[in-house]
């Protein structure tokens, strides 16, 4: 299999990381991810600060979908990849739907799909050229997804905002071990080589 060596892996996981490290959701904030609203009724704190937070990983789950979109269109993808890329892409989009929602409810405005071209650009498309590539960055941006939403963990002060961002970590690494098997990778030989 060849492979692109000038895929270039997007940062904005990791200035979320930056912000998010800094910031926590409120209790509201929370309880609405996990669909409890009437226990959000009686939380309201900072409904700005969190929109914030949930706007930036709304924009990174609505990038992922699109470079799905992306590499599914490519044509480089064959069966059974390409069935798994847009189950990939079907997770990111559920935990986009839930962050929109909770930001409609906290009374902001959730941030749009960014434009297809935009994505192109930042994910480096046009050196895409094999599905070996498609899949390589895919597991890059899961591998970066996953490292995010595990860093975050320890700046939540609310345990179940920290369970939500566990779950999604967990969809991340298991797209990334897929995605690792397909393209017949070795699994780390280390213990702990998440979230780093």
């Amino acid at each position: 299999m060849t492979s692109s060596t000038n895929l270039v892996v997007p940062n904005d996981r990791r200035q979320f990381l930056r912000t998010a490290g800094t910031a926590t959701l409120s209790a509201t904030a929370v309880a609405l991810l996990m669909g409890c609203e009437s226990m959000a009724r009686g939380t309201m704190a900072k409904p700005a600060e969190d929109v914030k937070i949930l706007n930036t990983a709304l924009g990174l789950e609505y990038q992922a979908i699109t470079a799905y979109q992306i590499g599914a269109e490519s044509g480089l993808l064959q069966k059974p990849a390409l069935d798994a890329a847009v189950l990939f892409q079907t997770h990111h989009k559920e935990h986009a739907a839930a962050l929109d929602a909770t930001v409609r409810k906290l009374g902001g405005t959730p941030v749009g799909m960014p434009m297809k071209a935009e994505v192109a650009g930042k994910i480096n498309a046009a050196s895409l050229k094999t599905g070996t590539d498609v899949l390589m960055l895919a597991a890059r941006l899961e591998k970066g997804a996953s490292d995010t939403y595990l860093s975050v963990i320890p700046s939540f002060t609310d345990p179940q905002l920290a369970r939500v961002a566990g779950r999604i970590a967990a969809d991340e690494t298991m797209h990334w071990t897929a995605l690792q098997a397909a393209l017949q990778q070795a699994l780390p030989g280390k213990a702990l080589s998440f979230g780093a």
